[in-house]
């Protein structure tokens, strides 16, 4: 089956943009033209026409046709080339045949190193993605932004309430780590958050991320794909989301999150779920998700390629010895100013730890362990790959 068989081409009007939007700048898999030859793009834009096992809001699998008309509108402020709108997977004749169609489309990107950008579409298509992943046998880091950790329990069908614990439950496992920016302690549930805590994962509540969200920065730094629930910004600027409520991001936090996504290195894929233009006012949502597609392209066109893997000569190294008696290995780039902590693991597990050992951090994780405290992120980390 061709690539092009999955996808919907988009039906917008592109003609009436003006030199430097991207409407002119984006190519677009047309209704009168070929499929585009994916190789040729480093960003790939494909909405999701599925919404059958999203809870509480059925609707959003018209967000990407409501979210083009505002994105085609922005001006870029810097490259913006190498970008192609896919169009829409179609909604399938089952759910699993979107997520099938889904995870071979996320697949061939990323074996072609584009980086999908998703516009769900119920969040459950969040374990689509992570599918594709685990069928190219890669070990990877999820990051949530979501106001609660979408669980369940083992007997639950899966749904855009009970995906992460289907990720979580899956065998063989190639998920190495989950972080979770924005969550709200009334959402979740305490024997979730003893979970999350004895698995090594990370949480960060809402309102300790909004008061210092630059820290956000290396939480996101380290994932390799991210699922953003719409939910996690509030109604006040979001009110297009079924479960959305008074709390959450608001729109220019969101913005920033979505460019310290697109700045990562590490990341390869995004989606932004949960979008429902039926209960959209005026075309609020679609515009602040809009905007937060273009600061993640902005982001992109700024990335450093200073992911510090095996090359370290760009960098400064630091030795920090804790009270517990290990040394920790500190990196700072000398292009960014970015900071990451190399974490020990056992010789013999190279091939599935390599990409996971060396953690972001702040500089004041380099302070505290000077201080002779251990980083939270290094000791998470180190009992992971112990």
């Amino acid at each position: 089956m061709e690539l092009s068989d999955f996808f919907s081409p988009v039906e917008i009007s592109t003609d009436n943009y003006a030199d430097g939007q991207l409407g002119k700048l984006i190519d677009k898999f047309l209704p009168e033209g070929d499929f585009p030859e994916i190789k040729n793009y480093k960003l790939a834009i494909l909405g999701v026409e599925e919404d059958r096992q999203s809870v509480n809001n059925i609707g959003c699998e018209n967000a990407a046709n409501h979210v083009r008309p505002f994105l085609y509108k922005l001006y870029s402020h810097g490259s913006s080339a190498n970008i192609v709108d896919l169009g829409n997977i179609k909604r399938g004749h089952t759910i699993d045949d979107t997520y099938f169609a889904l995870n071979q489309v996320i697949q061939e990107l990323l074996r072609e190193r584009v980086l999908p950008i998703i516009i769900g579409g119920g969040q459950d298509l969040t374990y689509a993605n992570y599918k594709a992943y685990e069928s190219m046998r890669q070990t990877v880091n999820m990051l949530a932004i979501d106001p609660m950790f979408d669980m369940g329990d083992a007997e639950s069908i899966l749904d855009s309430n009970t995906y992460l614990g289907k990720i979580i439950l899956q065998q063989p496992n190639y998920l190495f780590n989950y972080s979770n920016i924005g969550y709200q302690t009334y959402f979740a549930e305490p024997k979730t958050l003893e979970l999350i805590s004895k698995l090594y994962f990370d949480a960060y509540r809402l309102g300790e991320t909004r008061s210092k969200i630059e820290d956000s920065e290396p939480i996101i730094r380290n994932a390799d794909f991210i699922s953003f629930d719409i939910s996690a910004i509030r109604f006040g600027d979001a009110p297009g989301c079924g479960n959305t409520s008074p709390n959450g991001f608001y729109g220019e936090e969101a913005c920033q999150l979505a460019k310290y996504a697109g700045m990562s290195d590490k990341l390869s894929s995004i989606g932004f779920y949960e979008f429902n233009p039926s209960l959209d006012k005026k075309g609020q949502t679609a515009h602040l998700l809009a905007q937060m597609l273009w600061c993640f392209i902005d982001g992109f066109n700024n990335r450093k390629n200073d992911m510090p893997l095996t090359d370290t000569s760009g960098f400064t190294k630091f030795r920090v010895n804790t009270k517990e008696k290990h040394e920790i290995l500190f990196y700072k780039s000398n292009k960014s100013d970015r900071w990451w902590m190399d974490v020990p693991y056992p010789p013999d597990q190279r091939l599935k730890y390599e990409r996971h050992h060396l953690v972001p951090c702040t500089y004041n994780d380099y302070v505290l362990a000077c201080s002779e405290e251990m980083p939270d992120r290094w000791w998470q980390t180190y009992q992971k790959l112990s």
